[in-house]
């Protein structure tokens, strides 16, 4: 079984996070980074899932240079290989920018089975994991607390003010996972060393066959890349981003 994590890469939560005036974008560069905690949550699943199933789990993230000590966490953690989107013209994308991004390095892979926190733990947009089920044609099982594979079936309890729903799904599909669906294991001693032999793939934006008008967005809508600024259409749908 062939499992992709998307696992955003964020400032360390001891850092205060400072604005560019010039861009109005999160300063990165040179601040401590770290793997999101709802990421780990997510990778945690991928990798309880492949030690009974078998297969790989492939840590896909989109970022800066500094974000490789994040990936490097969650080689460390049990992942057996990453896949680094490192390129400044992807700095400041939005949502469907980001999403076009990573579904296009997700395509690049096998894979049965994508999964992704419900929402960052420094934007909380929890937009994205939609966005990339919906270009990469998979059914999406939101906000699940557990998760089971049965062959070719995917079957999640899905958390709900009053309880939990079970939703069902054939692979390949795209499950979030909420924070409480388990605790993240911490890296062991042999894992650190292993991590360093692993493999970390890196794609630039146009590496990925994406042009520019699909990935740049600064919150302003001639820059944005969407029809009218706030628009784009996925395969005759129209998506609208507030």
């Amino acid at each position: 079984m062939n499992i992709i994590v998307c696992a955003k890469v964020i400032p360390a939560s001891s850092v205060t996070i400072e604005i560019d005036s010039a861009t109005r974008r999160m300063v990165r560069k040179g601040v401590p980074h770290e793997l999101d905690p709802a990421a780990a949550c997510a990778l945690e699943e991928g990798l309880r899932l492949m030690e009974k199933n078998g297969g790989a789990v492939t840590v896909v993230t989109m970022g800066i240079g500094d974000a490789t000590i994040g990936i490097r966490n969650a080689l460390a953690m049990g992942a057996t290989s990453a896949i680094h989107i490192l390129d400044d013209a992807v700095a400041g994308s939005d949502t469907l920018g980001t999403a076009k991004v990573l579904a296009a390095a997700i395509r690049k892979e096998s894979f049965d089975l994508v999964l992704c926190a419900a929402e960052s733990s420094d934007s909380y947009a929890g937009i994205v994991p939609g966005q990339v089920a919906r270009l990469l044609g998979l059914p999406p099982l939101t906000f699940a607390k557990e998760i089971a594979v049965d062959g070719k079936k995917i079957t999640i309890k899905r958390q709900g003010e009053s309880g939990y729903d079970v939703v069902e799904a054939e692979l390949p599909a795209l499950v979030t996972v909420t924070s409480g669906i388990n605790e993240p294991r911490y890296p062991q001693l042999k894992g650190i060393m292993a991590a360093k032999k692993k493999e970390i793939k890196n794609y630039t934006a146009a590496a990925l066959g994406l042009q520019d008008r699909h990935r740049r967005g600064r919150g302003r809508k001639a820059d944005r890349g969407f029809p009218g600024g706030d628009e784009d259409h996925l395969d005759g749908e129209q998506i609208v981003t507030r």
